[in-house]
Parts: C-alpha cells; sequence; structure tokens
C-alpha cells in the first residue's frame, strides 16, 4: 500500500523516507509519484524557503545549487540545503512543477532553525518537548527541558553500528553494503519497503543513546518531526485527501511523522526562539557535495553518482561499469598514461567477477575502483588516482540564471564578473591571470585600454571582503608596479562568503569601503593606518583613501618607533610609485613620507642600540628607509640618511650586526674607499673582539651586495687572520653567526669565496675546490659531532 494505512478510520498520506542525495530515491519516488498523482506533496526543508522552492525550477537552473539561509546580524550564521539533480528533493520540485501538484516544504522555518542550532552548541538547551495530556507543571517542565551539557559518543555509536553492518554484510565499507543493496535494487516498492524497516530498526538502536549521549541533537530532532506533523495535518485541513498526500523526509524522520503522534500546538510554537534571517539561492559544487569537504550528508563520488542517476533513468544500468572505466581510461590517456580498450573490457569484466563474489548483480563504486586500479594501474593506485578523482567527484559547478533570487552582493559581483570579462574563471580549476595595469593605447574604447586595472581594483575588493575567489602572488621583476599576477579559483566558500558582505554593503564597493572604514576607526599604528591607505588605493577609493590619509596624519605626531616608522615609509613609497598608474592622486602623502622619513632618519642611533632578537626586525626597518631614500631621492633627505648610516657603521656601542648592514651600504654607495675599508674590518675583526661581535658584524655586512664583499680580498684576509686568532672556545661561538651569514649565499658564490681562500692560502683555487669536494674524513666528523654536543647558550 505503498507507506499509507488506515488509522483510527482515516487514511495516512504515503510516507516516503530517503537518504540524501541517493539516485535510487530519486529513481523509486518518481515511480511512486506518477502512480499515485498526488495534490500535495510535502519536502522536508526549511518551510519559510517556499519562494525559493518554486525558483529551483526556473529554466536555466544547472545543478548543484544550494538554498543558504543567514542571520542579519554579525557573526554571520549560516544553514546550507544543497542539492544535485538525482537529489530527490530536487526531483520531487520538478515533478510537482510538471504536474501542477501543489508542492511545500515543511520543515522548521530557518529563524527557527538558526536560533536553535546556535543553542545545540552552547554548553547547555533549552528545547521544546512535545507530550500529550501532562498536567500544567509537567508541560512546562517538559516544554523548557532539556538543560543538559553536551555529552559526545552518538556519532562512535552510530559509526561503530555502520561498520559492524558492513562487516556483516561481507562489505569494505558501509558505503559499499548500502549502494549494494538499496541503490541498485530497482524492483518496484523494494526501495520503500527496505529503506523504511531498516530506518525504523536503526532509530530503535540509537534512540536511547541518542537521548543520553546527544539529548540537544534528541529534542531538536523530535521538535522538528513535532512541526512536521503539524504541516501535515495543515495541508490535511486545507483540504488535501490524505491518500492524495506524499510526504518525503529522511528515513530518519519517517516513522515520527504518522498522525496518530501529537503534532506542535500553536503555543508550542510560539515559544520557539527566532532571529532574524534571510535566504538566498547559491551555485553549489560536486567537490562541496563530496564528503571529502566535510559536509556530512554528501556522498564519496557525486559525479559517480550522477552517471549512476543518468543510468537508471536511461534504463540502461548494465552500461555503467563500461562507462565509469572508459571515462577513467580516457581521463589517463589526457594526462599521458595510455590504456587500451582491451584494458576497459577487462576491467568490466573484473569489476562483474567482484559483484559476482558478493551476491550482486551490478558491480558497486568500490568494485570499479578496484578494477581501475588492478587494470590501470597494475596495483599502484597512485597511478590512476588522479584519474578517479575527477570521475568521482568531478569538477562540475551549477548555476542560476539572472533573475533568479540571489542577494544584491551575489548580483553585483556577478555583474562584475561580466563586465570584466571574468566569467570564465568562476569554476572549481586553478587558472592563472596576469594584469598589466598600464593604460592599452592600442584600443579605442576606455573601458577596453583599462580592463587590467580594473580587474585588480575588482580582485583587491574581494580580497579585503575575504571572498576567497583570487589569490595574489608576488611579482619579482624590477619593474612590477604595473604587473600582477592572481590564480583565480571560485569554491561555494566563495559563494557563502560573499553572502555574508550583503551585511556590509549592497555592492561589492560599498562592502570593502565599509570594511577598510571599520578598521580605520580601530586603528592606532601607523603602520596600519599605511596599509590601509594602500589598500585603498589598490581597491580604487579615494574617500577612504583620504580618510587613512588623516588618520595616519592623527597618529604620526605620537609615533616613536623606528620600526613602525620604517614601515610606513615603506608603504607610502610603494604608493607613491605606482600611484599615477593605478590613476588616483597621491600627491598629498608626499610631505607626510617627508615627515617620517626625517624622524626615522633621527631615530636610526638610538634604535640601533638593541639585542640581536630585535636586531632581525631592524635589517628590513633599514632596507626599507634605505629604499625609500633611492626611490624619492628628489622629495627626502638622502644626505641625512647616508650620515645617520655612516655614524651607525662606525658605533662600536650599537648592535654589532645592525653596524655591519650599514656598514654594507655605505660600500654599496661608493662612500668609503679602499683604506677605509680596510681599516674598519681590521678593527672590527682583530684578535681580542668578542666572538659575537665580530662574526655578528661580518653577518651584517654579508646581507647586502655579494658583489661588493667578493671583490675584496683583503677583506677575506682579515677575517681569515681573525679566525685564526680565536681560541677554541670563542671560535665554537663565532660558527654560529658564520654559518648564519654563509647559509644565505648561493652555491656559486660559496665556490667563489673556497677559489679566494684557496689563493690567501697559498694552496692554489683549483686545488682548495677540489679540497672542499671531497667527503670528510674520520677526524673532521669527529670533530662535527663534538660541534654538535657543544653548548651554545643563549645563542
Amino acid at each position: 500500500m505503498h507507506g499509507h494505512e488506515w488509522v483510527s478510520g482515516t487514511r495516512e498520506p504515503h510516507y516516503f523516507g530517503i537518504r540524501h542525495l541517493s539516485p535510487a530515491g530519486s529513481y523509486h519516488l518518481l515511480a511512486l509519484l506518477q502512480e499515485v498523482k498526488p495534490t500535495a506533496l510535502l519536502i522536508e526543508g526549511p518551510s519559510d524557503a517556499g519562494a525559493l522552492a518554486a525558483q529551483l525550477t526556473s529554466r536555466g537552473v544547472v545543478p548543484p545549487v544550494a538554498m543558504l539561509a543567514y542571520t542579519e546580524q554579525l557573526p554571520v550564521r549560516t544553514l546550507l540545503y544543497p542539492f544535485a539533480d538525482y537529489s530527490p528533493e530536487y526531483q520531487a520540485l520538478q515533478w510537482a512543477h510538471r504536474n501542477g501538484c501543489e508542492a511545500q516544504f515543511i520543515d522548521l522555518p530557518t529563524v527557527v532553525s538558526l536560533a536553535l542550532s546556535e543553542r545545540r552548541h552552547a554548553p547547555t538547551v533549552a528545547a521544546v518537548h512535545a507530550e500529550p495530556e501532562k498536567g500544567d507543571d509537567e508541560e512546562e517542565e517538559a516544554e523548557n527541558a532539556l538543560l543538559v551539557s553536551p555529552k559526545p559518543g552518538l556519532g562512535t555509536i552510530q559509526r561503530d553500528l555502520y561498520a559492524r553492518i558492513a562487516e556483516i554484510s561481507g562489505e569494505p565499507d558501509y558505503e559499499a553494503y548500502w549502494e549494494r543493496y538499496y541503490e541498485h535494487n530497482l524492483e518496484p516498492g523494494t526501495y520503500q519497503r527496505a529503506i523504511g524497516h531498516y530506518s525504523t530498526e536503526m532509530r530503535a538502536l540509537t534512540e536511547k543513546e541518542e537521548l543520553v549521549l546527544a539529548p540537544q541533537e534528541s529534542a531538536y530532532n523530535e521538535i522538528r518531526e513535532s512541526y512536521m506533523r503539524r504541516k501535515i495535518h495543515d495541508a490535511i485541513a486545507a483540504g488535501h485527501l490524505p491518500e492524495k498526500i506524499v510526504v518525503l523526509s529522511g528515513a530518519h524522520h519517517t516513522s515520527a511523522l504518522g498522525l496518530q503522534l501529537p503534532a506542535m500546538t500553536d503555543e508550542e510554537l510560539d515559544k520557539l526562539p527566532r532571529v532574524p534571517a534571510k535566504m538566498t539561492l547559491m551555485p553549489y559544487s560536486y567537490y562541496k557535495l563530496s564528503s571529502h569537504s566535510g559536509y556530512g550528508a554528501g556522498n564519496e563520488a557525486p559525479a559517480y553518482f550522477e552517471l549512476l542517476w543518468q543510468c537508471m533513468r536511461q534504463g540502461e544500468l548494465n552500461k555503467l561499469p563500461a562507462l565509469y572505466l572508459s571515462s577513467v581510461a580516457s581521463q589517463l590517456r589526457g594526462q599521458g598514461t595510455w590504456r587500451s580498450t582491451a584494458s576497459v573490457i577487462e576491467g568490466v569484466r573484473l569489476a562483474e567477477a567482484l559483484a559476482s563474489l558478493h551476491e550482486g548483480v551490478q558491480p558497486t563504486w568500490r568494485d570499479l575502483r578496484d578494477a581501475a586500479t588492478v587494470l590501470f594501474g597494475h596495483g599502484d593506485f597512485a597511478i590512476v588516482a588522479e584519474a578517479l578523482a575527477r570521475i568521482d567527484i568531478g569538477t562540475a559547478i551549477g548555476s542560476l540564471p539572472e533573475g533568479v533570487s540571489q542577494t544584491p552582493v551575489q548580483d553585483d559581483l556577478n555583474r562584475e564578473l561580466k563586465r570584466l570579462k571574468l566569467e570564465k574563471y568562476k569554476t572549481l580549476v586553478a587558472a592563472d591571470l596576469e594584469l598589466d595595469l598600464r593604460e592599452n593605447r592600442r584600443v579605442k574604447s576606455e573601458e577596453a585600454a583599462f580592463i587590467d586595472l580594473n580587474r585588480s581594483v575588482f580582485l583587491h575588493r574581494l580580497s579585503v571582503l575575504g571572498i576567497r575567489f583570487a589569490h595574489k602572488r608576488r611579482i619579482h621583476q624590477a619593474d612590477a608596479t604595473w604587473a600582477e599576477h592572481w590564480v583565480l579559483q571560485w569554491s561555494p566558500e566563495a559563494e557563502i562568503e560573499t553572502v555574508e558582505s550583503t551585511l556590509k554593503g549592497e555592492t561589492i564597493e560599498l562592502a570593502a569601503a565599509y570594511v577598510i572604514h571599520e578598521e580605520l576607526l580601530a586603528c592606532s599604528d601607523i603602520a596600519a593606518a599605511a596599509k590601509l591607505i594602500r589598500q585603498s588605493c589598490e581597491c580604487g577609493l579615494p574617500q577612504i583613501m583620504g580618510q587613512a590619509t588623516s588618520t595616519l596624519q592623527r597618529l604620526a605626531v605620537d609615533a616613536g618607533n623606528f620600526g613602525q616608522i620604517a614601515m610606513t615609509v615603506h608603504e607610502l613609497s610603494v604608493l607613491l610609485q605606482y600611484g599615477s598608474i593605478r590613476r588616483i592622486d597621491t600627491h598629498a602623502l608626499v610631505p607626510l613620507l617627508q615627515q617620517l622619513f626625517l624622524r626615522g632618519a633621527l631615530m636610526l642611533l638610538e634604535a640601533a642600540g638593541c639585542n640581536d632578537d630585535a636586531a632581525a626586525e631592524l635589517v628590513n626597518a633599514i632596507h626599507a628607509m634605505h629604499s625609500a631614500a633611492q626611490e624619492h631621492y628628489q622629495e627626502v633627505d638622502g644626505q641625512l640618511w647616508m650620515k645617520k648610516l655612516k655614524e651607525l657603521a662606525a658605533r662600536d656601542d650599537r648592535n654589532a650586526k645592525l653596524s655591519g648592514y650599514a656598514f654594507s651600504i655605505v660600500l654599496e654607495r661608493n662612500e668609503a674607499g679602499e683604506e677605509e675599508c680596510a681599516l674598519e674590518v681590521s678593527r672590527r675583526l682583530s684578535p681580542g673582539i668578542p666572538a659575537d661581535l665580530g662574526a655578528g658584524w661580518f653577518e651584517g655586512l654579508s646581507m647586502r651586495n655579494r658583489y661588493a664583499l667578493l671583490s675584496r680580498d683583503y677583506l677575506w684576509r682579515q677575517l681569515d687572520a681573525y679566525i685564526q686568532s680565536l681560541e677554541a672556545e670563542p671560535f665554537k661561538r663565532s660558527l654560529v653567526f658564520l654559518r648564519r651569514a654563509f647559509g644565505t649565499f648561493e652555491p656559486r658564490e660559496k665556490a667563489a669565496i673556497a677559489e679566494m681562500m684557496g689563493d690567501i692560502w697559498g694552496a692554489g683555487a683549483e686545488e682548495a675546490g677540489v679540497v672542499l669536494q671531497r667527503p670528510l674524513n674520520e677526524d673532521e666528523k669527529e670533530q662535527l659531532d663534538e660541534l654538535n654536543d657543544y653548548d651554545f647558550g643563549d645563542l
């Protein structure tokens, strides 16, 4: 009787339990609908999504797609309801649309689900518990309990049950068991009866444990089922005959939806918590549907199950093994691994033989993968892994036509992708995009002339919003101010992040401006303010850039940290370099750069009186200041900066590494002759100078302009004499600094040093190279082992 029976003289609706994303569930559901021809189709899903449900059947909707519910206030909380083409819920909506049947979602509204979801994940939970005919005190107690702490363990019990089922059935895992006994069973009526019996038994086995180990989940399910029973009663009250109603739900809930059980009352409904929320549709992907992404209701091979669904609909399930394995072979060929048609034929035979061992008529996905591994990979899974992933999971991403419900930011993003000709990059496959921000004078329209610049602005706005569509890579060429390299890859996560941005503004531009403005309000140091100026520039937001500049000017009055000032100078310097390319006026930044540069130069000596840990950061700060001095020599006081560098290079009471680094810049700028250089090297590396000071100074010296170092043999003679003068203990301490210094040298530079030292030692460059290339002898190995055991203290 297809799930309906007499209850107190009244016929019940047809209850159809399914596993989400089940092709067989869709197949048997459509057969039932054709037989019953219901006037009402009630589907487990958010009851406030009626308008979206209707739009799911619109022309141009290409699954996979999802309904997304989200709270209207920050922090954004979301609930997802994804559909593949073979989802029973999606096929039910399509059938109702084609046959003029009323279709409704009957689960809790999202405003309630989101509120309950928050409580379910809190330390305690209050849940409405619907029980019939209790006293006032009992009823109130039931409605406001369960107030308990969450306990783990239910998931483990379910996994153990699934593992036991797979073991008893002789299958490698539960998924193989499910496919063989449910997805491949196409006999009329068998799926509905079998899954109904199975889910009833599973529910009985887990109900007691769920109440003890996961009372929040138990209470939540009871609330949902009580509400769904209410919606079934509403459909009957609206004039639909029970026998003309089909109720589609997850199999776990089916046995709890009968009319003999109490429905949620108005009073109970009013007591449910609510949060302001909205809903939208969004494209989804097969990767996200797969269990590899963590979506619990998914399956491991959505593209494979789509192929299974297509074969079912065409009545050609027996062709599935050949179609699957030939697709894998085609993928392998595309990757350069040739596999013959004969291998495909043998693979089909092997898969069918594996199925027969389990008394199955049709090979399962596991059987087909095993056959592919043996026949195509010759037993090595690594050979076929990538091909199998593409055939099993796929790279499909759904799409929605214009006019289908989306948030304003989603609509704006899609318009921008179309305007900037970036639509082809909205795929799951990563693609590179090279941008040239300069004006293209070979085209006629202004839009075409600056399309790459406009693309850059758009992608930077997405980055500010945290929408993970584009990742910017560093450009290493000298004139990188006009070049950008992006890697674009779309994902459902990016779609969700786009929806969340709706709360920040109705367009990508407004939302990005909101984010930067909020960061400005919380900004407390000049380096952060300078980065926000740069972000505003990159996002094409001149008004926000002006606000950020005002914030920087205000904070600069009290700025007293050399590192922050130097990094701010660097940010302003970069902005001035590419401001014209981005068509933004940066003249107002010049006085600010001059002011901060002057302050940084005057603070250099004091800041250099630091320990080695702080010196590592200050090296980057000095480099930033010096780069700005070179790039903007007409705007900043470069002579003052060089004077301060010389003073630091000559000081013995400052950090030795920083003094060495400052002296390397002096050498680089030809501000010190050979005699002066030799004198400084002799002074810094003379016998008696502590190892941490002498070797630390050389480490700083070696961090710039290796050519200048390699061309001054007197420096290496002095270093050699200094090392030879050290006693055993100071020598070992010097190794820490020397190894750090030489660790950054390239192999060719190390070879040049070896040849130079060979000449200094009188062994000859060629002979020294041969000696250094030979394997270590036992004595040398023993000496290295001694160094490994040496206590270097706090170095």
